[in-house]
């Protein structure tokens, strides 16, 4: 880390440039770089910046009581619970690693978005591998807002929502599940065969299927269709169905394609 200068020194190489000293006379007064002398121009008078990283740094609605944006957290939940995870860095910084498959641009865009929306300031950046795309943002309370995290894999833990995510879930259940299905479901073409006047006949149609191998995840997304009046069953040992004209139509709306 580099030389971190007193506070008065700066206020009075500030002082000295405002009363027109010139840069190079003004360094060697104070005893430090002219480069120095012009970044903390450039920071502290033209951009009005305050000194030091409090103002990079967004405020933890948990710890700080700094606001959230609801609906963008409850769809980035959805995206954690199918596809993400925090890994722990230097200073006890997390990051928060969302996947997601390469061919759907919107969506992973859609990813950085309400990652900015949720730590406001936050930059995220992405990783490409093979088709597949990797948004990550840093914060030092990505651990406050995702309880869930823990050793292993998910489905091999407990999964449970805290008492005060449940309540945004509950307010923003439309989020939450554009979440979950975008990251570990998708809107398919199913067909069945009837006999009709003798005649067997294909006929084709939606439904939407999610696919986890958590129970507990499972049962989040399940309890979530309930709270949006959306009909379900269970098509398999890690898989759930929507299948009902009304219930495809209703995720449809809130839910939309992966794009």
């Amino acid at each position: 880390m580099g030389h971190v200068r007193p506070q008065h020194v700066v206020d009075s190489a500030l002082a000295a440039s405002d009363a027109g000293m010139r840069d190079a006379a003004n360094a060697a007064m104070h005893g430090v770089a002219v480069k120095t002398i012009r970044r903390w121009r450039r920071l502290y008078q033209r951009r009005g910046l305050p000194r030091g990283q409090a103002h990079t740094s967004a405020a933890c609605p948990d710890c700080d009581g700094g606001a959230l944006d609801e609906p963008a957290y409850a769809e980035l939940l959805g995206w954690y619970l199918g596809d993400g995870h925090l890994s722990r860095g230097r200073r006890d910084v997390w990051n928060l690693h969302i996947y997601n498959d390469a061919r759907y641009v919107h969506d992973n865009a859609v990813i950085a978005a309400i990652m900015r929306r949720v730590k406001p300031g936050g930059m995220p950046h992405t990783r490409l591998v093979p088709g597949c795309v990797i948004t990550t943002v840093s914060w030092k309370h990505w651990i406050c807002l995702l309880p869930q995290h823990g050793p292993g894999r998910k489905h091999e833990r407990v999964i449970a929502l805290e008492p005060w995510q449940e309540e945004i879930v509950e307010r923003h259940s439309g989020p939450f599940l554009r979440g979950l299905l975008h990251s570990d479901g998708c809107r398919a073409n199913n067909w069945t065969t009837r006999q009709v006047g003798g005649e067997r006949r294909r006929y084709d149609y939606p439904r939407w299927q999610f696919s986890n191998r958590s129970e507990d995840i499972l049962g989040l997304y399940t309890w979530a269709l309930g709270l949006v009046d959306v009909p379900w069953r269970r098509s398999g040992r890690w898989c759930v169905s929507v299948s009902r004209r009304e219930g495809v139509a209703r995720l449809d709306d809130l839910v939309g394609p992966k794009r």
